[in-house]
């Protein structure tokens, strides 16, 4: 086995001790030590790939971002320009996080409640993935007649509002399958009732 491809393989095993450790306890009640013994590792071989745990807590954030905006890109790309709506967009999420589901409390901690001395580097790490939401985002305002006076801007920022109320309401005290599930249904709607209000309108097409 070549050297390259052994350290890739020796990266993989500490990345995926600390997927299952990060999701399991959140950054603060995670070991080092529980994910070398998970993964039969010493602490010398984790520290020569990574070198603190907040190395290894950012790259286990930057890898659930990078696979959940890969995801939904591609599943985008085969929707086309037909059926493509804000239900989708949210049904595309629930099953990245359903068929990955390790990445659950990674994701929730890094948007909802992220260890403050990391908040710079994890907005880095989320970039792309905020930018294709600002991106659909877009994309649904496009078909809609916005009121006067009101910019695709504004709605962006009051969704992000939206978000943050949201947020406070979802700070990591349970992170099972259904608290996470609820979460995402309560931006859905959240962004639902932005674009389209709440008063029952005929003719009305959300897609």
């Amino acid at each position: 086995m070549k050297r390259e491809e052994k350290n890739q393989q020796t990266r993989r095993r500490i990345m995926d001790g600390a997927l299952a450790e990060f999701s399991k306890q959140g950054y603060g009640a995670s070991s080092i030590n529980t994910i070398c013994a998970a993964q039969d590792i010493s602490k010398g071989i984790v520290y020569h790939y990574f070198e603190t745990k907040d190395a290894l807590f950012l790259a286990c954030v930057a890898e659930c971002f990078q696979r959940l905006t890969e995801y939904i890109r591609a599943n985008m790309i085969e929707q086309g320009d037909t059926g493509f709506c804000l239900e989708e967009y949210f049904a595309i999420r629930t099953r990245f996080f359903r068929s990955y589901p390790v990445y659950q409390r990674i994701f929730c901690e890094a948007v909802v409640s992220p260890p403050e001395h990391l908040r710079a580097e994890i907005q880095t790490c989320k970039q792309d993935f905020d930018a294709l939401n600002i991106q659909i985002l877009e994309q649904l305002l496009d078909p809609l007649a916005l009121r006067s006076g009101v910019s695709k801007q504004e709605v962006i920022e009051t969704f992000r509002q939206f978000q943050d109320f949201i947020n406070i309401r979802y700070q990591i005290a349970d992170t099972n399958g259904r608290e996470f599930e609820a979460r995402e249904e309560n931006c859905r709607k959240a962004l639902d009732i932005l674009l389209y209000g709440v008063i029952e309108r005929e003719n009305t097409n959300h897609a």
